[in-house]
């Protein structure tokens, strides 16, 4: 596997957060793979850890390079989550889910003590929404909820969204998630208030989760070309 070096240097840097005895969550995505891979030398070493996946997906590689996992409902108590993004900006208010597994992982950061994002530095915006906005939906009735959707994004200043239903490779079936969900990506260039999208989106009926993490991130590492820079709120 050829890993790209501002990935692999934001990673690494996230091992100081972990100590020995964590219960820690797994991300999903290429960064936060990059960071399994990592944590792996450390058990390797002699580091006493168990990890929480966000996703099937992550759950395969942990168990591929060795890192413990128990059971989400085995947990009592989540010290660390460690987790990519697709946007980050300077309030440290995060777009996730470009891999669909959006509600895992914000189950997962939300229970955990602390959330740290490993990012490179092309991740980090000045306003939210260039990359499009994923919203995990209930498939019954979806289209009705894409419109809810479209009207709620509109009346807090989006001005054009586009939502499109995501589907697999192959173009034909809809992506499910690993809860047997759709997803609806909303472009929507910039989202001039990201607070006021949770705030609507949360109380729409048959949207599950949506991509907008909000006051859960605390620690960003960003992997440049010669350093990793470590920023804390």
């Amino acid at each position: 596997m050829i890993e790209h070096p501002q990935k692999l240097r934001a990673a690494t840097a996230a091992l100081q957060y972990v100590e020995d005895g964590m219960t820690l969550g797994l991300g999903s995505g290429s960064t936060a793979e990059i960071f399994v891979r990592q944590l792996a030398l450390k058990v390797n070493e002699g580091m006493r850890i168990q990890g929480v996946p966000t996703s099937q997906a992550t759950a395969d590689l942990a168990r591929q390079v060795g890192v413990p996992l128990v059971e989400v409902d085995h947990a009592d108590h989540i010290a660390i989550t460690v987790d990519g993004a697709d946007e980050v900006d300077g309030h440290f208010q995060l777009i996730k889910g470009g891999g669909g597994c959006l509600l895992r992982e914000k189950i997962i950061a939300h229970a955990s003590d602390l959330m740290i994002v490993v990012i490179d530095e092309t991740k980090l915006v000045s306003t939210l929404g260039k990359y499009p906005l994923p919203i995990e939906v209930d498939p019954f009735g979806f289209s009705l909820t894409a419109k809810k959707i479209f009207d709620a994004l509109r009346m807090v200043g989006v001005e054009c969204p586009d939502l499109q239903l995501r589907r697999k490779g192959d173009g034909l079936e809809p992506f499910v998630t690993d809860g047997g969900h759709f997803i609806l990506d909303c472009a929507c260039e910039a989202i001039p208030d990201a607070a006021a999208v949770d705030a609507r989106l949360n109380v729409l009926p048959g949207v599950v989760e949506h991509g907008l993490f909000m006051n859960l991130a605390r620690v960003v590492i960003v992997g440049e070309d010669d350093e990793a820079r470590v920023m804390e709120l």
